[in-house]
């Protein structure tokens, strides 16, 4: 039953996106990346229907109070494809730092980039991160905050944390508070897994992390707030059947 559950979900999902990318088309590179983000929202909500109706997974959403006003910098756990679409959801004013693999996808890839979405170049450490903060500062700028996961790749939940460079070197220099995220996606969408399981999805913002400190003291209270709260999200579910 999971995996039927699964493959009827995939079906949906695909049919969905394929529908609201054509649908875009006549108007996409006329209208402002503030629409193309607002369209991305409607995409996920049907996404997180669909989700609902077919595998019985749903979600919630808590702290969202502690957003400051003003553009930010937020930095999620990343455990699961969920997070990358549920965000788009959350708010038409955050501009995500995607892998560049994503841009190669037809239509999808321009969508995400006429979106203002930050294509990392993974061309060496040094480019990826100089074309990193470039594409922040610019989102800061417009009033839009920015995404990251701070990780750089989806982690199995409960692993041992990997917190990458980029999000000091973004937290320094856009100057903007920093917003930490939980959540427990993995549990019920795995990394690179085809079965999906009914359940309940919590995302979690965090209390902010004010500009101003030394890289070693945020990475230390970043991975320390982020990973505290993700365990508790992880130990409080229902574990998938």
């Amino acid at each position: 039953m999971p995996f039927l559950r699964s493959l009827l979900f995939n079906i949906a999902f695909y049919i969905w996106t394929i529908m609201v990318l054509l649908a875009l088309v006549p108007f996409a590179w006329f209208i402002r990346p503030h629409s193309i983000r607002m369209a991305a929202g409607i995409w996920a909500g049907g996404v997180q229907f669909l989700l609902r109706l077919i595998i019985g997974l749903d979600c919630r959403v808590v702290g969202r109070e502690k957003l400051p006003e003003g553009p930010v910098l937020i930095a999620s756990k990343h455990q699961s494809a969920w997070e990358t679409i549920y965000f788009y959801r959350i708010s038409s004013d955050i501009v995500i730092g995607l892998k560049y693999e994503l841009s190669r996808i037809p239509l999808f890839g321009q969508y995400i980039q006429l979106a203002g979405s930050v294509v990392i170049d993974r061309g060496g450490a040094a480019q990826a991160l100089r074309s990193l903060v470039r594409g922040a500062r610019a989102a800061v700028a417009e009033g839009v905050s920015f995404l990251i996961f701070p990780e750089g790749t989806r982690q199995v939940p409960g692993a041992k944390p990997d917190y990458k460079s980029g999000i000091a070197a973004l937290y320094n220099t856009l100057g903007v508070p920093c917003v930490p995220v939980a959540l427990n996606s993995g549990l019920y969408w795995g990394r690179r897994s085809f079965i999906k399981h009914p359940g309940m999805i919590t995302l979690e913002f965090l209390d902010p992390i004010e500009p101003g400190l030394q890289r070693r003291e945020f990475m230390k209270l970043l991975e320390e707030r982020i990973e505290t709260a993700s365990n508790r999200l992880l130990a409080d579910a229902p574990k998938p059947s």
